[in-house]
């Protein structure tokens, strides 16, 4: 899922992708009464279930995003999520195969990656272990 307003994205490896395993996914990221915006799937039909409200695109009738108040934007859409769905399948194709093991590893590091909007001088400092102290003047 991505956060619509936060951008933020929350991946999970599931055994299955039935609805009842999509509601737990959902019922786990988002708080109600959040919208979640959907393809034609059926499984998404039971959202209603955990507080939350479903707009839909229909890919079959050749429906891509849709403009519901008329002011040219066009609210309905899964087109973040499949473009996420797209850079997870890129970086995991640089591994050559990944073992189902190990999957929700690579998926943490990628959903880590591209929940970084910035890279500030204190998240390089993060990263490398470098204590702050040590980089000021004496």
């Amino acid at each position: 899922m991505v956060g619509r307003e936060s951008g933020a994205a929350r991946l999970s490896v599931e055994r299955h992708s039935d609805g009842a395993t999509l509601n737990r996914v959902a019922r786990e990221a988002t708080s109600p009464p959040a919208r979640v915006n959907t393809d034609e799937w059926g499984g998404y039909n039971r959202l209603a279930e955990i507080g939350c409200s479903r707009a839909s695109v229909c890919h079959a009738a050749g429906e891509w995003a849709r403009d519901d108040d008329g002011d040219g934007g066009r609210e309905v859409h899964v087109n973040t999520q499949e473009g996420l769905w797209t850079g997870l399948r890129n970086f995991l194709r640089t591994f050559r195969g990944v073992s189902k093991k190990y999957l929700y590893q690579y998926v943490i590091v990628f959903e880590w990656g591209y929940n970084i909007k910035r890279v500030t001088p204190e998240f390089i400092r993060a990263v490398l272990g470098v204590p702050i102290t040590t980089l000021r003047p004496p």
